[in-house]
């Protein structure tokens, strides 16, 4: 059984699968927390942030969380622990991928197809107060290719700030079918209350989009509200500082680089071979909340995540209010 079909089956009989990342933007994790049950967040990653034009090239991101969310019938099939403060969230995210030269019309062998995904999600975040860990979980469903419209903003984004056009998305991985279910796990391991959190960090993602099992650690430092405290209880009203975050990825699959389940008509992917299976992320920035307003920069480092490829880096900004 090949690694996609093997991950597709852990997918659609769950029973079997393991109890415990489908997309690069994930608003879930404690250093992310806004202090509220309703709120709107705007991300956006690019590249250019780095100085690069190159594979993850970029990522937009709209969040709504409100508990009227939690009857929605998607959101039926989220993890929902006991003994848990949890709110609940709807997204859509659009993300694309380049190969490090977008101006020719030729395929780059060995190089990162061109590829894009446009995705909803729904989401929910739990969170245990008593033994301070969180856990959140997702499902992700859209489509890969033409239809996840990497081109048309690529390109309408380079022609308005006077950049070069990109050349080879008639490349791109053709349309399938993107669904994904998510689990992630942060457990406490020390703390400074309000001043410094270190969490072990645990996710697990499968379906037709990324099969990934992953570890590390993140941490907090500088004033916030602790997030495994209730939020009536919150009372700092401006908060700033600092997070990172290191992780090791077991890669099994990811249709970005190698194109989708069912539809094998793309006319360029990576090889199952010639994927990383382990592969190295670290994250780190900024956070200020002030009152009804959240305001973050991050950047990004992944080691290469194929064989012929090599390490790349990305930024961010991400903004939300509080409603």
């Amino acid at each position: 059984m090949s690694a996609r079909y093997f991950f597709l089956y852990f997918l659609i009989f769950p029973g079997f699968s393991i109890g415990i990342k489908a997309q690069v933007i994930d608003n879930t994790s404690t250093f992310k927390t806004l202090p509220a049950k309703a709120y709107f967040r705007f991300q956006y990653d690019n590249d250019y942030f780095t100085k690069t034009d190159e594979y993850y090239s970029q990522g937009i991101s709209f969040e709504y969380v409100g508990p009227a969310i939690k009857t929605f019938f998607l959101a039926r099939i989220l993890l929902k622990p006991g003994h848990s403060e949890s709110i609940y969230g709807i997204g859509l995210n659009i993300f694309g991928y380049t190969p490090t030269s977008i101006l020719t019309e030729s395929i780059l062998y060995g190089d990162r197809p061109y590829s894009a995904e446009l995705t909803f999600k729904t989401f929910a975040a739990a969170t245990d107060t008593l033994h301070r860990r969180r856990i959140s979980s997702a499902i992700n469903i859209g489509v890969i290719g033409p239809a996840g419209l990497g081109k048309e903003i690529q390109t309408n984004i380079h022609k308005w700030t006077g950049n070069p056009v990109p050349l080879g998305w008639h490349n791109q991985i053709k349309n399938d079918i993107i669904l994904n279910y998510q689990v992630d796990y942060e457990k406490q391991l020390a703390a400074a209350k309000g001043y410094f959190l270190l969490n072990g960090v645990g996710a697990f993602r499968a379906g037709t989009m990324e099969d990934r099992i992953s570890a590390g650690i993140n941490f907090m430092a500088g004033n916030f509200n602790d997030p495994y405290t209730p939020k009536l209880q919150h009372k700092k009203k401006v908060a700033y500082y600092l997070y990172g975050q290191a992780r090791v990825h077991l890669v099994g699959y990811d249709a970005t680089m190698q194109g989708g389940i069912f539809n094998n008509s793309s006319p360029y992917t990576i090889t199952s071979k010639n994927i990383e299976r382990l592969t190295f992320q670290a994250d780190y920035g900024i956070v200020v909340n002030f009152r009804k307003l959240y305001l973050s920069y991050s950047q990004s480092f992944i080691s290469k995540e194929f064989k012929t490829g090599k390490a790349h880096r990305w930024g961010g900004i991400n903004i939300g209010f509080i409603l």
